[in-house]
């Protein structure tokens, strides 16, 4: 989650750079979509049990978005310069989001805040909570002998935790996604877009659709959002953990599923996936906004059009804020020292998503499992 700008193609300076890779892009834009559509969709207080589709999309878009973040960190170490990244792209704003979304709440939506500052993270302020632990103990996870064994057995013993101090929770619940994305080589990453995976995938995506209509009723949605702790979802130890490997599981092979289908190559939308970071991180207020102004109430006269409507108006949000007029001003907000000392803004990444060399450019055009 990234931002940066574009501009129309025929303007030579705003050319997209040679070393940054589509796929990540078109990735980042698709999710962070994904994200605001299924935040937009909480204005439906029944959504998790009355729409199929929000169980399915929760089953996978945020897991494919940790994997991404996993492998977009591969380089991150202990070095002055990545802690100083650490701390410019990801503390600093955090700390300027959750001061403007507490302030915004309070203002505008007269709530009171119960929790914390800063410690209990605002919603959808988790992720960068999250991010920053996991970037921490990135460099321990490189070294050990077999990391994503020892994701998983902390994911499930995550269960045990029940606190939501920097969503400690949810950090441990999507750490072997995270550790997936860390562990993947390119050529793996590549070998998604044979056309006999995609095929695969499209199938799986298919059956999950499906069998969401069948589960949204009886799943209870914490399941989807790795965030309570097996007491509070009133199962065993056993039961809790027999159930999360199952969700580890599904959301794996989904989130993998996702990846496969996605383009590899330039689109109309790749650009847009640089502000990634600007589109997550600014939607909040919008979708508070439409909250307060009772737009969950449209779904008392005609759910489908509501369902349709909400959903289309996400869409069309995620792209507003991603385009190069918006979020290249709201960039200041996004990442503020950066930008105060002309360092290179928005980049979320310590090591951006880069086509090493023109041998990799080389390859992208020859391998026959690259296909957009």
């Amino acid at each position: 989650m990234s931002s940066t700008t574009s501009a129309p193609q025929h303007a030579a300076p705003a050319a997209r750079p040679a070393s940054r890779d589509p796929f990540f892009d078109n990735a980042k834009l698709i999710l962070v979509t994904l994200v605001v559509v299924g935040h937009a969709w909480v204005l439906f207080p029944e959504a998790p049990s009355s729409f199929p589709a929000y169980t399915f999309l929760y089953a996978w878009h945020v897991p494919a978005f940790v994997i991404v973040t996993g492998y977009l960190s591969r380089s991150f170490t202990y070095s002055r310069p990545h802690l100083r990244k650490l701390v410019t792209t990801v503390v600093a704003p955090y700390l300027v989001f959750e001061t403007l979304l507490a302030v915004f709440r309070i203002s505008i939506g007269k709530e009171s805040m119960g929790s914390p500052l800063y410690l209990d993270p605002h919603w959808p302020m988790w992720y960068l909570a999250v991010l920053f632990l996991w970037r921490l103990v990135t460099p321990l996870f490189k070294r050990v002998p077999h990391p994503m064994v020892l994701a998983v057995s902390v994911s499930l013993l995550g269960g045990l935790i029940d606190s939501d101090v920097l969503d400690i929770s949810r950090a441990t619940g999507l750490l072997p996604f995270f550790v997936l994305g860390l562990t993947m080589r390119r050529e793996q990453l590549d070998r998604l877009a044979a056309p006999r995976v995609r095929t695969a995938a499209a199938v799986a995506f298919g059956v999950a659709f499906v069998a969401a209509a069948f589960v949204a009723q009886p799943l209870s949605s914490e399941w989807l959002y790795w965030r309570s702790s097996y007491d509070a979802m009133d199962v065993t130890l056993w039961q809790g953990m027999a159930a999360r490997a199952g969700m580890l599981l599904v959301a794996g092979v989904l989130a993998l599923s996702a990846l496969a289908l996605i383009p590899r190559s330039d689109r109309w939308f790749t650009r847009l996936g640089a502000a990634s970071l600007v589109v997550y991180l600014c939607h909040g207020f919008f979708v508070k906004t439409a909250q307060y102004a009772g737009a969950g109430g449209l779904v008392e006269s005609d759910e489908i059009t509501a369902f349709v409507i909400v959903t289309g108006a996400a869409v069309l949000l995620a792209l507003a804020l991603a385009a190069a007029p918006v979020s290249r001003r709201l960039n200041t907000l996004v990442d503020p020292i950066s930008t105060a000392t002309a360092d290179t803004p928005g980049i979320i990444e310590p090591h951006h998503h880069r086509v090493r060399t023109e041998r990799r450019l080389a390859l992208t055009h020859r391998h026959p499992t690259r296909h957009s």
